[in-house]
């Protein structure tokens, strides 16, 4: 016997939820130092693994408290103190702050622009004629 739903009613469909990501996500560890930009605010210096990557933002856990939606942050990735490293460094805005049951925070960030310093080389001072 098999059971059949009340008339006027159908059975219940899948709730499908909107992607509003702009491109996928990689679930990447990947060390970051966080830090904010802002020199108001309180100063703090997170160091930090990624959960998941895409090309315009991170997602990753924190114990620090001092996040909030709106802020901007320097973000320096993979981070690494050689010298050597290809690091880079990122202006950043957080636009997801989630409290964990775990008593941690999910920060997820939106990368705004590469920070850095553009080398213009001197090699003495040579005339050219």
């Amino acid at each position: 016997m098999t059971k059949k739903p009340p008339t006027g009613t159908s059975p219940k469909q899948p709730v499908s939820r909107t992607e509003r990501r702009g491109s996928r996500r990689c679930k990447i560890t990947q060390l970051m130092r966080v830090r904010p930009s802002d020199p108001e605010k309180d100063d703090f210096e997170d160091m930090r693994g990624s959960v998941s990557v895409s090309r315009s933002g991170v997602f990753f856990q924190s114990s620090e408290p001092g996040y909030e939606v709106g802020m901007r942050l320097f973000v320096t990735m993979p981070y690494s103190q050689d010298p050597a490293s290809m690091a880079r460094e990122y202006l950043a805005e957080v636009v997801r702050r989630d409290v964990l049951p775990t008593g941690m925070f999910g920060i997820g960030i939106k990368i705004l622009m590469e920070v850095g310093i553009r080398h213009s080389y001197n090699f003495g001072s040579a005339n050219f004629r």
